[in-house]
């Protein structure tokens, strides 16, 4: 196994998309993929909105085991691109979960808010137990859910605060917005484009966080 560090996780974070894999009720038994949104919770894992009349959902009331695909390549390299696929199981956000996903989801798809205006619609976060990371050649391998991101998460008041006290700079430098922050980089969308700012190493600490934000919107941003 040869995977650049956290780099599944910096991929799920790059991409808006995934191909959603579960098992199928009519006909039984047959995988039933289809692509969807997504947005990485604040571990990282996916959170995806779900209408209670689609096929996914029927599938995953009747077996909430499920694969999770998302690829960063151009469809005429897909081979050389990276691509992670998770396996585990959808539940319902409980609560405690659902305020946070639903501020977090909307920043990554702000078009999503007419259709939790429906009152149909509802989230679904992955409990991760395996993934299979492919980088490119001889870079690649099987890891388990928790080695995802073995630190605590970034708090949802701390991620909002952060965001408030950085959102100006980065209108400033690019009319970008910042979108998520966590312990490893933060994810910018700029004239529509999502991208992802990288830091040096993971932070642990509110003030570590101030800092390499404070050095990266003003060191990558163009």
């Amino acid at each position: 196994m040869n995977i650049p560090p956290h780099a599944p996780l910096h991929l799920l974070h790059r991409m808006p998309v995934g191909t959603l894999a579960t098992h199928s009720r009519e006909p039984g038994g047959f995988p039933f993929p289809t692509m969807l949104p997504f947005a990485p919770d604040a571990r990282h894992k996916p959170a995806i909105l779900v209408s209670r009349l689609a096929e996914h959902t029927r599938n995953l009331q009747l077996d909430t085991r499920a694969g999770f695909l998302v690829v960063d390549a151009p469809n005429e390299a897909v081979l050389d691109g990276a691509r992670v696929t998770l396996i585990g199981r959808f539940a319902p956000a409980t609560a405690e979960e659902a305020t946070a996903i639903t501020r977090r989801y909307l920043r990554y798809h702000p078009t999503a808010e007419r259709y939790l205006a429906l009152g149909d619609f509802s989230f679904l976060a992955m409990d991760v137990e395996r993934l299979r990371f492919i980088g490119g050649f001889g870079a690649m391998g099987w890891l388990d859910g928790a080695e995802l991101d073995p630190l605590d998460p970034l708090s949802d008041e701390d991620e909002i605060s952060l965001m408030r006290n950085f959102a100006a700079d980065l209108q400033r430098a690019s009319h970008g917005e910042l979108i998520g922050i966590d312990r490893y980089g933060a994810d910018l969308k700029v004239a529509d484009v999502r991208r992802r700012l990288i830091f040096d190493a993971p932070k642990t600490s509110f003030e570590a966080l101030e800092r390499a934000l404070d050095d990266g919107i003003h060191k990558t941003i163009d």
